[in-house]
This record gives C-alpha cells, sequence and structure tokens, in this order.
C-alpha cells in the first residue's frame, strides 16, 4: 500500500503560523522528491515547495518564499512545511506529492496525499 498522508492544517490568525506534515508508507521514499502543492476553491492548483531526497534541491514560490521552509526527515519518512507570517491569500488545501527527480519542477507526480485545510482568518 503506497500511501501519503498530510496533518497540521487548521484556523490561524494571519500573521500566524503552522506546520504541516507529510508522512509516508509503502515506497522507496529515498528515490522520492516530495512537494507541496495548493489549491483554494474555484483556483487553479500550484506548486509551494519542493525538496529532493537529500534536501540538496530545494524550491519555493514566490508568493511563499522568506515565510515557508520546507525540511526533510528521511529516518522518519517524514516532509514538513514551515508556514510563518501567514496572510488571508495562504488559505487554500495543502497535499503533498512524491516524484522520481523532479524538484525544483511541479510535474510528474506518482503519488499523492488526500491534503489538510489551511484556513488564515481574523
Amino acid at each position: 500500500q503506497y500511501q501519503l498522508v498530510e496533518s497540521g492544517g487548521g484556523l490561524v490568525q494571519p500573521g500566524g503560523s503552522l506546520r504541516l506534515s507529510c508522512a509516508a508508507s509503502g515506497f522507496t521514499w529515498d528515490y522520492y522528491d516530495i512537494a507541496w502543492f495548493r489549491q483554494a476553491p474555484g483556483k487553479e492548483r500550484e506548486g509551494v515547495s519542493c525538496i529532493s531526497p537529500s534536501g540538496g534541491r530545494i524550491n519555493y514560490a514566490d508568493s511563499v518564499k522568506g515565510r515557508f521552509t520546507i525540511s526533510r526527515d528521511n529516518a522518519k519518512n517524514t516532509v514538513y512545511l514551515q508556514m510563518n507570517s501567514l496572510k488571508p491569500e495562504d488559505t487554500a488545501s495543502y497535499y503533498c506529492a512524491a516524484s522520481r527527480a523532479t524538484c525544483p519542477y511541479y510535474f510528474g507526480m506518482n503519488y499523492w496525499g488526500k491534503g489538510t485545510l489551511v484556513t488564515v482568518s481574523s
């Protein structure tokens, strides 16, 4: 069984912080890049950040650069997305996905999680 499970979403005030987690099982974790995507209602899905197995290749969308940080713990088969200085425009469902060596590009995803909702509002 191949599975990615996101957690950590919720309601937060503007300027606040959240840390999302993406936990994987059932596939060869060390061979895959992991990416975070987000999609708001009525909007197109966009790539947010990605990281290679060793952490040597990392990318951030311009809209989150300087506010979000991606990290990876291969021993735990988990990728994190630390989100600081959150804005209402960050409100979306956030998904993690696995690919074979595509970062810093956001295509060719092999596995997807079901998503976790982030709402930034007063």
